[in-house]
């Protein structure tokens, strides 16, 4: 329902909306020697895609979600390679910092224009912690053309959603945005499986002059998501008796706000030259307090719980970015140029309760879930402070109107100050990585492209603003990777198709000695290869189908840990947490005058819990279906079955000495209908 402004994209691949998560340069994705889906926000909204993570992993090529309730909302795999470190999230093209592996912002569709989704190594773009892929959420824009809209849902379990955006012109030069949404549920877990969150976004934007535009928003976030972390296995099975069971304490709390706050400047002193300044200030603030490992005794026929956490985070990062683009001409032949600097300070505290040493058991069926020990809250631990500068260019040279060259490069510096709060020692690690990308671009036809790619990536360690001393001595890990593919649009964009293949190889993973179970060095290696394919086709007014599907062989190269005092090697195993199998299937059939039907299947391939592939869990299908209704020419009514046919299916899971303890189910069989109204 809502109206769609221009350069907003709308159904399909989108391979010819400008993108500028790829490129800096804005180039749209069939100009990009590199895979890139573009997704409408307004199709998230159509499939009934209410969080970020959906959206993600049920629309783009190859990318799964392992984000769980407890972790935040920031966890994709991509490309072999898996967890926030790894696959970078953005949100309007700025980066949070990864603090102790956690990523709470954003979560919400409601307010989303655009979701970017570059699959492969983006350092070169945004530094270190991308050597899967970046995920860029791009919000809606002030408008001068009045928009008004509202959404309500009600559903299984207690659902309830109510949703808000407005916008338009205050006079003039000024126009304004504001979208709200809150959510709540009873949940389908007992006891205590109930959440809610509210995500509100404004934005004011000031047209100076023609050519000169300044954007000013505010994003907040507020979450207490589900107090779930996992459901026990016995003897390797999920039961019915025990699949709607929570086994947190009674008291578990788990608590998240964000905001955000940017200031973006836009000035286009002449048609070839743009310059752009983003100037922010983000903050989180977190809390857990529950009980996060459960685990099936056979012995006892009880669940063991264990590990009793309270942690608490509090997160600041202030930052400004600013880039020039150019566009001329060099050696004769058209160019594009743009160059700039990223800087950000981050101060990052965490207090927790060092892992309070408590472990309780309850009956699988009937029990008393207990309060969390008093004894047991948590304390401060450590701070840090990181200071992270860059500098980055890109080029793009138009070499005919069948080639172009696309080249960049960004040198980063971050240094960290970490200080135990408990001791009072500190250290200092400071950080030097150089990324760079070459491609090129061949067009044999005006609606085709032929691309290859060399880049260069590097991810950290571990969290890098959380780095602990143990770490300290190591160096980021590098990565590189070698990507060709096609890309085309045809029969006047009915059509629209992407195929890429990659290699990617990611050095100095930490690995225990040989020989030497005490001594670890930074000598691992691991590797990814694989096939992707996209297909977007509008078979007439009546239907349309949207399919991807990615094949990949993942493993670790070179990786020892120590395990019962002996040296192990997982040389050839699958990494933990990582698919190879994935795909998407949506089919749109508007089979009568205003009404339209639509199914979508998710393919998840079977992953690991363990670097030794013992703990497996299984592959699975998800099966989602909706049907809309257009009431009239400013209202619809949506009706939503997710998990049509019930699939009991693991999102992620945890093992013990190879064995499978619990799994993170997905939701069942839920409903919801919804009512939507433009004015």
């Amino acid at each position: 329902m809502s109206v769609a402004g221009p350069g907003v994209p709308g159904q399909g691949l989108n391979l010819r909306a400008p993108s500028r998560s790829a490129s800096r340069l804005g180039l749209a994705p069939i100009e990009t020697p590199a895979s890139v889906d573009v997704i409408a926000g307004e199709t998230t909204r159509l499939r009934g895609q209410n969080s970020v993570a959906e959206a993600v992993s049920q629309n783009a090529t190859g990318i799964t979600t392992i984000a769980d309730p407890g972790n935040g909302n920031g966890a994709f795999t991509a490309r072999g390679f898996a967890g926030p470190n790894s696959i970078q999230q953005l949100y309007d093209g700025t980066r949070l910092f990864v603090g102790a592996g956690t990523v709470t912002f954003p979560f919400d569709t409601w307010n989303v224009e655009r979701i970017e989704v570059l699959r492969g190594p983006a350092s070169v773009l945004y530094g270190d912690g991308a050597i899967g892929g970046v995920v860029n959420v791009v919000t809606k824009k002030p408008v001068f053309t009045p928009i008004h809209e509202a959404r309500a849902a009600l559903g299984s379990d207690g659902i309830a959603r109510l949703a808000l955006d407005t916008g338009g012109p205050i006079g003039d030069a000024v126009a304004y945005r504001l979208n709200v949404s809150g959510n709540r549920a009873g949940g389908w877990l007992s006891p205590d499986g109930d959440f809610r969150n509210l995500a509100v976004s404004g934005a004011v934007t000031l047209q100076a002059s023609p050519d000169l535009a300044f954007t000013l928003s505010h994003d907040f976030g507020y979450q207490e998501p589900v107090r779930y972390w996992g459901t026990p296995l016995v003897n390797g099975r999920i039961f019915e008796s025990t699949r709607f069971k929570n086994y947190n304490v009674r008291d578990a709390k788990i608590l998240w706000t964000d905001n955000w706050t940017q200031l973006k400047t836009e000035w286009s002193p002449s048609a070839d030259v743009t310059i752009r300044n983003t100037a922010y200030r983000l903050r989180s603030r977190r809390h857990w307090r529950d009980v996060e490992q459960y685990a099936f005794n056979r012995s006892t026929g009880l669940i063991d719980r264990s590990d009793y956490l309270e942690i608490y985070h509090q997160q600041e990062q202030v930052g400004n970015r600013f880039d020039a683009t150019f566009r001329g001409n060099l050696f004769g032949f058209r160019n594009e140029f743009v160059a700039g600097f990223d800087v950000n300070h981050i101060a990052f505290t965490h207090t927790n309760n060092f892992y309070f040493d408590t472990t309780t058991s309850v009956s699988p069926f009937a029990y008393d879930p207990g309060g969390f020990p008093a004894a047991g809250r948590a304390r401060p631990a450590y701070a840090t402070s990181t200071d992270q500068a860059s500098v980055f260019a890109e080029n793009r040279l138009i070499l005919s109107e069948k080639l172009s060259l696309l080249s960049g490069g960004r040198y980063d510096a971050p240094s960290l100050h970490r200080t135990n709060l408990v001791t009072g020692a500190a250290f200092d690690k400071d950080f030097r990585a150089l990324s760079y990308r070459f491609g090129a671009v061949y067009n044999p036809t005006p609606d085709t492209a032929l691309y290859a790619q060399y880049a260069t990536a590097t991810d950290p360690v571990g969290s890098l603003i959380s780095l602990s001393q143990n770490l300290a001595g190591f160096q980021l890990s590098t990565g590189q990777q070698v990507e060709v593919g096609a890309k085309g649009v045809a029969f006047a964009g009915a059509v629209e198709w992407t195929l890429a293949g990659y290699r990617i190889v990611k050095d100095n993973l930490i690995s225990t000695v040989p020989g030497q179970p005490t001594i670890s060095t930074q000598v691992g290696r691991q590797s990814s290869h694989g096939f992707e394919a996209a297909l977007a086709v509008h078979l007439s007014e009546a239907w349309r189908v949207d399919a991807n599907l990615a094949v990949l062989r993942a493993q670790y190269d070179d990786f020892n840990e120590t395990v019962g005092g002996a040296v192990v090697s997982y040389a050839g195993r699958q990494p933990i947490d990582v698919p190879e199998r994935i795909g998407n299937l949506w089919i749109n059939y508007a089979f009568a005058r205003d009404w339209e039907a639509r199914i979508g299947l998710q393919y998840v391939g079977e992953t690991f819990s363990d670097f030794g592939n013992n703990a497996r869990r299984p592959a699975y299908t998800l099966v989602n279906a909706g049907l809309d209704h257009q009431v009239s020419r400013e209202s619809r009514l949506s009706l939503r079955v997710y998990n049509l046919f019930d699939e009991v299916y693991a999102i992620r899971g945890n093992a013990v000495n190879g064995v499978g303890t619990n799994w993170l189910l997905g939701r069942p069989r839920t409903v919801e209908l919804a009512y939507s109204v433009t004015w």
